[in-house]
């Protein structure tokens, strides 16, 4: 299991600098009891209720860029404290984040308050989701029947072998990215207009698009 290990402490004072250094040793111990495999370690000294934190973003962009399966953390304190621990829990409980604890000498065990909370956070963001979506539908539905053609924003492929790439809005597909969209969220768009897509396709076709845009600025 690949995971980080995760470790804050509040102030820069030598005792917690110390603090700081017990808490990697304990939880490096802990990734081998369970056998793991430590792709990072961030440490960090910095207030537990905000989450503009230089560490705690680098662990963000770790768990999207990399195949992070776990984190491991002192106690449920280290990643934050009141409303910033709520967000941080919701976030690693959307990416599939394993949570271990060494004060719980394993998986971390939320409480029932803790486990409400979060559920009636997915909850209502879903529902935004989906509201969201329905609004980006009807809009451009609208656009289609007052004459807009997706079709015309078509990227000419160039297809190098094997199988023939799927024609997609491109133009609609940067757009719609850029109106922090999911992959999946566009995917599911663009089948409401009759595009048999995947979520992995239209990560792929957006990546290449901003490959050779990159290019072209280079």
């Amino acid at each position: 299991m690949n995971a980080i290990i995760y470790a804050r402490v509040s102030t820069a004072k030598d005792s917690q600098e110390t603090s700081l250094q017990r808490q990697v040793v304990e939880l490096s111990e802990l990734s081998e009891r369970m056998g793991m495999c430590i792709l990072k370690t961030i440490s960090e000294q910095a207030s537990g209720y905000v989450v503009e934190r230089d560490g705690l973003i680098e662990l963000f962009e770790s768990i999207k860029e990399n195949k992070v399966e776990a984190l491991l953390i002192q106690d449920e304190t280290r990643l934050g404290r009141g409303h910033a621990r709520i967000a941080i829990l919701h976030f690693l409980k959307k990416e599939g984040i394993k949570l271990f604890t060494s004060s719980q000498n394993g998986e971390f065990q939320l409480s029932e308050s803790d486990e409400m909370v979060l559920e009636i956070l997915s909850i209502v963001e879903e529902y935004q989701r989906k509201i969201h979506n329905m609004k980006i539908k009807r809009g451009m539905r609208k656009a289609v029947e007052n004459g807009y053609k997706p079709e015309r924003n078509l990227e000419g492929s160039i297809n190098g072998g094997g199988r023939e790439k799927k024609e997609l809005p491109i133009t609609e597909i940067v757009r719609l990215r850029q109106n922090n969209l999911t992959f999946e969220e566009i995917a599911a768009t663009l089948r409401g207009f009759g595009y048999d897509v995947s979520k992995a396709t239209v990560n792929r076709r957006y990546n290449e698009y901003i490959g050779e845009i990159s290019k072209i600025e280079s």
